[in-house]
């Protein structure tokens, strides 16, 4: 028990939220150029991906440079790497206003430009653009460390989820607006968006879908959690088991929540990601309509490379 609690450690959110504020600004810089590129459904193109070091973008190829900006959470700095050369920008105390003015000129010297908006979204009662942001932040190792490893072990349980799924589902990657590590599926079922949202929102609801995550929690709900939502809200959804004892239906948030605190104690918490996913998935099937016949086969590698696929096939699950 104690070797598991240790891999999955305690995330206590006010020791957290000061860090975790802090990087969800900077991750938004490297962010924005994910906007100039194609549109996927539910802003799947935006994700930032979890590296072995920290949160890194896609890669990005546009005027006349190819490159990716790395968020390198344990090395306190961000790598801009291109087909120019790289460059690295150090994070340590001081305001965001004051990285975005080293990251641009950083950035130039490879020959890429500033991203073409510097608005921050989704952080309530932040400045309006990164430039305006002075507050005097601390930049903290051990924290961003915590962050990463809570990433890390969420991605690893959400990538396995989303395996056997064989409709549309984007990179398993954190969402640089509201801060949270996602997992989604499509159907090619168009849905209506709020119309009191705004239009980025509503451009993430215009079609069906499943989503599974984790997050670190708010000021409103300052416990870090998997959580899981199916748009649009069926009913139904109340009096359901989630696959995970402690995982349990929220309907003033409108989601599925399964604690971080309860799922560390599991015995393979990795496995109740994929439980949590799969029953959330399920209840889809059974309250939405959702298909069942567009899940495959969860195995690893080497067994479809030995494996006949008839016996693959009639692999349970």
């Amino acid at each position: 028990m104690s070797e598991r609690l240790n891999a999955w450690p305690a995330l206590v959110y006010e020791d957290l939220a000061p860090m975790v504020d802090y990087v969800n600004r900077l991750v938004q810089v490297g962010g924005k150029y994910t906007l100039d590129e194609p549109f996927e459904a539910g802003w799947g193109n935006i994700v930032l991906d979890v590296t072995p070091r920290g949160l890194r973008t896609p890669t990005f190829r546009r005027q006349g440079v190819t490159f990716e900006v790395h968020y390198r959470l344990l090395d306190s700095d961000v790598v801009v790497e291109s087909d120019r050369g790289s460059v690295t920008v150090p994070v340590s105390d001081g305001s965001l206003a004051a990285f975005y003015a080293s990251f641009c000129d950083a950035a130039a010297d490879l020959g890429v430009r500033p991203p073409r908006t510097s608005l921050i979204c989704e952080i309530p009662d932040a400045p309006r653009k990164f430039e305006d942001d002075q507050v005097e932040r601390t930049w903290d190792g051990d924290a961003a460390r915590l962050m990463w490893t809570a990433f890390d072990l969420a991605a690893g349980g959400l990538e396995t989820w989303q395996v056997p799924f064989q409709g549309h589902r984007p990179r398993v990657g954190v969402m640089w607006g509201g801060f949270d590590l996602s997992a989604t599926r499509y159907r090619a079922h168009p849905a209506t968006p709020e119309a009191d949202r705004p239009a980025f929102m509503q451009n993430a609801a215009r079609d069906e879908y499943v989503s599974v995550g984790f997050t670190f929690g708010d000021a409103k709900s300052p416990n870090a959690s998997m959580y899981a939502y199916i748009w649009p809200q069926p009913d139904g959804l109340e009096g359901r088991t989630w696959g995970v004892d402690g995982a349990a239906w929220n309907p003033g948030a409108g989601l599925v929540l399964l604690p971080w605190s309860t799922l560390r104690k599991t015995a393979d918490p990795r496995q109740a990601v994929v439980a949590f996913g799969d029953a959330v998935y399920e209840a889809a099937v059974e309250t939405a309509g959702w298909p069942a016949d567009v899940i495959g086969s969860r195995c690893d590698g080497w067994r479809m490379s030995t494996t006949p696929p008839a016996a693959v096939r009639g692999r349970d699950q």
